[in-house]
């Protein structure tokens, strides 16, 4: 996974070394050197911090569960990145994600720096009371590493406000009389969460997809049919089009992208396909979202995976295996599961010619480069799923000022930022052969190159 970010890193960095508006001040032989002081850099976190929890479980067993919070880069300010609880966390992983989410703040100009956490668990295993100590223990073991001015945590694969609470509440007792609002975001409302926050990432992943082909395609129609551009094709194709939409993953993140979808008004668009871990359901008329997000939360998030509990969420839809949401005949197929599910040995049978990542890395490397020479457009997770840490600044922010926005102020807000984003990297993207991701990433290491050489941090 390392390997993979210092590919990022190498691969940006190699494009941008002979361009001479690029920190003109360094030349030659000094700008080599400071290049290569960038790579290691940006390609290594900072600090690594792992341990295994000590938790008393309900039959009196003890057990020691590995636990990560590794902080890459805090050059733009303190380390911000979720808490995951996933059987597959491992270190390797968490260093990878870390990474993402110092060069997803710096491509949304959010005055964070990446870090992640993560607990190796199916939280589906453990009782409410076990995953509470769970909690209190992540916290006692990296209290020192994390704080409002540090390291702030927020919900991710596994975690949600629940979680967050008790975190912050274990956070006030081991600090007493210091601030402790700030130490967390994505916390409960009334424990000084974002009303919104919730909903961020899901509401952001749809966004992205609603920007680049409602308000940005159609103001930008004529400059597009210029472009000789494979990508520029691909868009000016779904002009006026009706889409149908498949999300994988009917998480916190895929059920509000699709409830966005279904309420859209923009675009002329239906969520025909919907997953889950267990299922896929199938409906070429489209899928009644709401009443699907009504079972699912009477039925512990679960997609109905009979025709008896379809009857009983009064939703129409064809049962197919889970994995047939990624290679149905779409429009727009949104990744909203887990990483690396688009890949090698499936890649040649997506048919979706727009793919949003609304988890992180969803598509593999192999499968990104395949597709992208195919003209298939990729909104990467670092520009659409960064909805979720930009409200948490918003309330971050909020808890400094002990003021708080309105639900349409937060949503206003989010948009705008995003916007501003998409703004300064579509026309790069449509006007290069590279695909959206490398602009990105281009543009998030800039912005940290940038920073490090003017803080001297290259010597």
């Amino acid at each position: 996974m390392a390997n993979a970010i210092k590919g990022i890193v190498d691969e940006s960095l190699n494009a941008l070394m002979d361009d001479t508006t690029f920190l003109p001040e360094l030349k030659e032989n000094d700008r080599k050197k400071a290049f290569a002081s960038l790579v290691s850099i940006l390609s290594t976190p900072n600090h690594v911090h792992k341990s295994f929890l000590r938790v008393t479980l309900e039959d009196d067993r003890v057990v020691r569960i590995p636990a990560f919070r590794i902080q890459h880069n805090n050059i733009v300010g303190p380390y911000k990145g979720g808490i995951r609880f996933h059987e597959s966390v491992n270190e390797a992983e968490v260093s990878d994600l870390a990474s993402l989410m110092t060069l997803k703040n710096a491509l949304h100009e959010v005055p964070f720096g990446g870090g992640k956490g993560g607990v190796s668990i199916n939280p589906r295993q453990y009782d409410t009371r076990e995953l509470f100590l769970i909690c209190r223990k992540y916290v006692q073991y990296f209290s020192d590493v994390i704080g409002p001015e540090k390291d702030i945590p927020a919900p991710d694969v596994g975690t949600s406000a629940r979680e967050m609470d008790w975190m912050m509440g274990e956070y006030k007792s081991i600090r007493p009389g210091r601030s402790y609002r700030g130490s967390f975001t994505g916390k409960s409302i009334i424990n000084g969460g974002s009303l919104g926050r919730r909903e961020a990432t899901g509401k952001g992943v749809y966004f992205s997809f609603r920007y680049l082909l409602h308000d940005f395609l159609k103001d930008n129609e004529q400059w597009l049919s210029e472009r000789d551009n494979r990508f520029a094709k691909t868009a000016l194709a779904n002009v006026n089009k009706s889409f149908s939409v498949a999300v994988q993953g009917f998480g916190n993140v895929g059920s509000v992208a699709a409830l966005e979808a279904y309420r859209c008004q923009h675009l002329n668009n239906k969520v025909v396909a919907v997953s889950d871990k267990n299922i896929t359901l199938y409906n070429a008329d489209g899928i009644d979202i709401p009443a699907l997000l009504q079972f699912t939360e009477q039925n512990n998030h679960d997609l109905p995976v009979s025709e008896e509990e379809l009857g009983k969420a009064n939703v129409k839809a064809e049962l197919m295996d889970r994995d047939a949401v990624l290679t149905l005949d779409v429009d727009v197929l949104i990744l909203a599961a887990l990483g690396g599910q688009v890949h090698a040995d499936n890649m040649e049978e997506i048919k979706a010619q727009i793919i949003v990542e609304g988890a992180n890395a969803p598509v593999t490397g192999e499968a990104d480069d395949y597709l992208s020479d195919q003209g298939v457009i990729i909104i990467p997770d670092i520009l659409a799923n960064a909805g979720g840490v930009i409200v948490s600044y918003f309330e971050w922010l909020q808890g400094r000022e002990t003021q708080f926005l309105t639900e349409d102020e937060v949503f206003e807000r989010l948009n705008s930022k995003m916007k501003k984003t998409f703004d300064t990297v579509l026309p790069q993207f449509f006007g290069d052969p590279f695909p959206l991701r490398q602009n990105c990433y281009m543009h998030a290491v800039m912005k940290l190159s940038t920073i490090l050489f003017r803080q001297g941090k290259l010597y």
